[in-house]
């Protein structure tokens, strides 16, 4: 089972003490350039709170720290659903509708 999507939230920025707001519950999550709207990252998981709050963003120095320059402005939303294998069945219907979109549009 499906649930709906979530609002576009903004994403965290490193060193701000900013909190993600996600389910503890598999789904599908989409994270975006805010500026843009071009996909940064796509995903069916276990867990969208760790899987979200793991996500590699911008790049990282010598000393383990992140440039808070290189970091892009991101946004998110998430779909929960009730089990891995829903939230897999779900965003390859998706892929699918995208493909077959872009292979129209073209």
């Amino acid at each position: 089972m499906i649930s709906t999507w979530s609002e576009w939230k903004r994403y965290p920025r490193p060193g701000r003490g900013e909190n993600l707001e996600a389910p503890i519950s598999p789904g599908i999550y989409e994270v975006r350039v805010a500026g843009t709207g071009a996909l940064y990252s796509f995903g069916a998981v276990d867990n969208l709170a760790q899987s979200l709050a793991l996500l590699p963003v911008g790049s990282k120095s010598w000393f383990g720290r992140r440039n808070a320059s290189d970091v892009p402005d991101l946004e998110y939303r998430t779909c929960a659903t009730s089990s891995k294998a829903d939230a897999k069945a779900a965003a390859e219907r998706m892929i699918g509708r995208r493909e077959t979109y872009m292979s129209g549009a073209a």
